[in-house]
């Protein structure tokens, strides 16, 4: 029985995949043309996998040698000769493999190889690769070269040399045989890695990679993309769900992010091979939110990674901060070294010529590390912990009565504070507010599309139920009376007849709390502070 996996290489025939075939052939499209290039994708993008699969596509035309750096160690990239070495063990190790023998090459010049490295007559890059161009000269079929977490080199001096070896021989093809094509894979592309490498000034726009083609492949997986994978577990477990639904679903978490679709995935299926009883369908709109929410509570290398980027990159933290609480638009420009990190690190993409979070679950996970790191010392989070529990009745949040109480603490304690305070802080606070509420059993996400300086629309999940909040800085009758169509349409998107409306307001003369009117055919609570 095939399993969601969330560790490593994905194989077809044991795990539940997404169909790659058309990525796939758009890059044996590269390699037919003899292209030297990098994927170059965010921890977890289906890297490893994706050169899986390509091996199998590529073998009946091609001599696939496929490596991985994660196998050297830290002692192998100590100098040239200890790199060598080390190289051509990892190289003849490939081609030897007994489960794929390669009998395509001149066993001859590959035992000579051997030789050098037994003897310790192989001392250079040079002579390691006069032996690779006599072996690409001598066999069978072009050789197409992989190497997987090319950002494992730990000596980046002794990489950059390698990377100069493969150029020098790729620009000398017509009259030196060398690898058809070169695939090199990991976080980093090819600036960044030459950035990680020589961070000198005078070295920084030096690479010896610019031979490389721009690898513009999409490997995001899209919603028909990931109703197909249901589509084949649906028909191994008969659940009975709307699989074009709750593709849907997943996909708006996680924008087709590969790793988190596979996770929501596996804790689905977890849910029903653990048997759990549960008082909702598990595939379902609520299944999908409460395993974002197990994502969400729970550390995982993608987290930590995040979480290490964040501490390292302050400009890109800030960045982000400012996007999220006080609705900073930034444009899309990757020479701007924040937002040039941030896409390579997968966390930023380009929405209409602006900086966005690349998905709801980043986003939502940004969220509450940036709250957590200020409710200690927040007396409104305290405010709400100490008396979270009358905000839920029967098991449903009393939304109306977390904005009474909300306004009434919002007003103790910042009322006279002005209009800079509030465009800073006021929806921050409310977040603040809202999250010992929920307190782990429910989530909220903001919707991107609407987040402004002026606007921001937050949903609320709790146990099933959705509760749409839209947060305005007053800025006159007119925009008011926006905020009141815009709500109502986003309450009709979700099929809501109640919706609720958070002003903040710097007019000395607001009209300071709570109140209901009828706006269409929907009921809004308004909240003015």
């Amino acid at each position: 029985m095939r399993t969601f996996n969330i560790t490593g290489r994905c194989i077809p025939s044991r795990h539940y995949m997404v169909n790659i075939e058309e990525k796939l052939t758009q890059i044996k499209l590269m390699v037919d043309q003899g292209k030297y290039f990098v994927i170059n994708r965010a921890r977890q993008y289906g890297k490893t996998t994706t050169l899986g699969c390509l091996v199998d596509v590529l073998k009946k035309e091609y001599i696939v040698v496929s490596l991985d750096f994660q196998k050297l160690s830290y002692a192998d990239f100590a100098d040239e000769k200890r790199f060598s070495v080390s190289f051509v063990k990892l190289f003849l190790r490939a081609i030897k493999n007994r489960r794929d023998v390669i009998k395509s090459l001149d066993d001859n010049i590959v035992e000579s190889l051997q030789k050098s490295v037994d003897m310790g007559t192989l001392e250079t890059l040079g002579q390691m690769f006069d032996f690779f161009s006599e072996i690409c000269e001598t066999a069978d079929k072009p050789i197409v070269l992989m190497i997987d977490e090319v950002d494992s080199a730990s000596n980046n001096q002794i990489f950059m040399d390698f990377l100069a070896q493969l150029r020098g021989y790729y620009l000398d093809y017509d009259q030196i045989a060398t690898f058809h094509s070169v695939i090199l894979a990991g976080v980093y592309d090819i600036r960044n890695l030459k950035l990680k490498i020589r961070p000198e000034e005078e070295h920084r726009f030096n690479s010896p990679w610019n031979i490389a083609e721009s690898f513009d492949i999409d490997m995001s997986f899209s919603s028909d993309g990931i109703a197909g994978m249901l589509s084949d577990y649906e028909e191994d477990h008969q659940t009975g769900m709307n699989v074009t639904q709750m593709a849907g679903y997943i996909y708006d978490y996680t924008s087709g992010y590969p790793f988190l679709i596979s996770y929501i995935c596996k804790i689905l299926d977890g849910m029903l091979t653990l048997d759990k009883k549960q008082e909702f369908e598990i595939w379902s709109k609520r299944g999908i939110a409460e395993a974002v929410g197990i994502i969400l509570r729970e550390r995982s290398t993608l987290f930590d990674s995040l979480k290490r980027q964040l501490d390292e990159h302050q400009e890109m933290c800030d960045m982000l901060r400012n996007m999220l609480f006080q609705g900073n638009r930034y444009s899309y420009n990757l020479y701007n070294e924040a937002i040039n990190l941030g896409s390579m690190f997968g966390y930023m993409k380009n929405c209409n010529g602006s900086v966005a979070v690349s998905n709801r679950i980043f986003e939502m996970w940004l969220y509450n590390l940036f709250l957590s790191e200020d409710e200690l010392e927040d007396v409104m989070y305290d405010e709400a912990q100490s008396s979270y529990n009358q905000f839920i009745k029967n098991g449903s949040l009393d939304m109306e009565l977390v904005l009474q109480k909300f306004v009434a603490h919002y007003t103790d304690i910042y009322g006279q504070n002005d209009e800079k305070f509030l465009e800073k802080y006021g929806r921050k606070l409310f977040l603040l507010y809202l999250k010992p509420i929920i307190n782990g059993i429910g989530h909220y996400y903001i919707e991107s599309e609407t987040r402004d300086r002026d606007r921001t629309d937050v949903i609320i999940d709790y146990l099933g139920q959705q509760f749409v909040v839209e947060m305005k800085i007053w800025r006159g009758a007119k925009y008011y009376a926006e905020g009141k169509r815009q709500l109502a349409d986003y309450l009709n998107q979700y099929h809501l007849e109640k919706g609720y409306l958070l002003i903040f307001s710097f007019n000395k003369n607001k009209s300071i709390g709570v109140k209901r009117i009828e706006y269409e055919d929907k009921l809004i609570v308004e909240a003015m502070v």
